[in-house]
């Protein structure tokens, strides 16, 4: 099922983020195109947004990103290639990076924080609700989040942001939802506190999938900055919660499902391991490894 065939047509992935947390490898290579298995990370966050009509895509890159607009474009050279060689398991995954959907790119420019680059975007959605996936953040192609996100902004007309329970002592690494109402996994929130250090609302962390009306943009213009001094998205949507007159109110949705925060090195390694157990080329020989290697821990 296709939720975005009303409002919703284009997304926004912010990219433009330095990845000190894997240097030496981030020096010279954007952590958004590090390989999970044979695919870069931000290829998982381009096929999810895909696989819920999203074609429309606006990834804001900073400096040293030209390797994502690489990736996706044509190589002929290596097709051809591929194409003389008759390798055309090949060919078909070279040609489907680069026919994913139709992908413009903008430069954050001064790093500012995710409110800044989410309104770099403005120009590009215009007047129409949009949806943002971090380009680091990974959801497994066997759960969905972002379609009930798309279904409940369609028919409630409010922002939905993505929660996940995280245990009490790792709320203070997300964003906080303070919730009003629940009905199923589906909650009306009140406030959003970013990265709270103590007292936090909930346990209910904010994670990278977010769906929003075009007036959060007016909103993160009048945005100040906040926690580390930068423009920070989860305090426009805590004004949206508590002004909901001026661009719709705030819901959340609750998933339970797989995801990966790529940008910590754990998790990357976990994501890495989960995904490659179930393919059919290395599932069943990585699984027997993974057997034997355990016993010699």
């Amino acid at each position: 099922m296709i939720a975005s065939l009303g409002w919703v047509r284009k997304a926004v992935i912010p990219a433009a983020g330095l990845g000190t947390r894997f240097l030496p490898a981030t020096k010279a290579l954007p952590k958004e195109m590090l390989p999970l298995v044979d695919k870069p990370v931000i290829q998982y966050v381009i096929e999810e947004a895909v696989r819920s009509g999203l074609q429309d895509l606006l990834i804001i890159t900073g400096r040293n990103k030209n390797a994502l607009e690489n990736h996706f474009d044509r190589v002929a050279e290596l097709e051809e290639t591929l194409s003389k060689k008759g390798d055309e398991k090949r060919l078909f995954a070279v040609r489907e990076s680069s026919q994913l959907a139709d992908i413009h790119y903008t430069r954050q420019g001064d790093p500012r924080g995710l409110g800044h680059a989410v309104l770099r975007a403005k120009s590009h959605v215009g007047d129409n609700s949009f949806a943002v996936l971090l380009g680091d953040d990974v959801i497994d192609s066997r759960d969905d989040v972002l379609n009930q996100m798309l279904e409940v902004h369609e028919r409630t007309g409010d922002n939905v942001v993505a929660l996940m329970e995280v245990p009490e002592s790792q709320i203070h690494l997300y964003g906080a939802a303070k919730v009003a109402s629940t009905s199923g996994n589906e909650l009306v929130l009140e406030g959003l506190v970013e990265k709270p250090e103590s007292n936090a609302p909930s346990n209910l962390a904010v994670i990278g999938r977010y769906v929003l009306s075009a007036k959060m943009f007016d909103i993160l213009e009048n945005t100040g900055p906040g926690r580390g001094g930068e423009i920070q998205l989860t305090d426009a949507l805590q004004h949206a919660a508590k002004h909901p007159e001026k661009a719709g109110g705030v819901r959340g949705v609750v998933f339970s499902g797989r995801r990966y925060d790529t940008g910590d090195k754990l998790d990357f390694i976990k994501a890495t391991l989960r995904i490659a157990v179930d393919r059919e080329d290395l599932g069943s020989e990585l699984r027997a490894w993974l057997k034997d290697f355990a016993k010699g821990i």
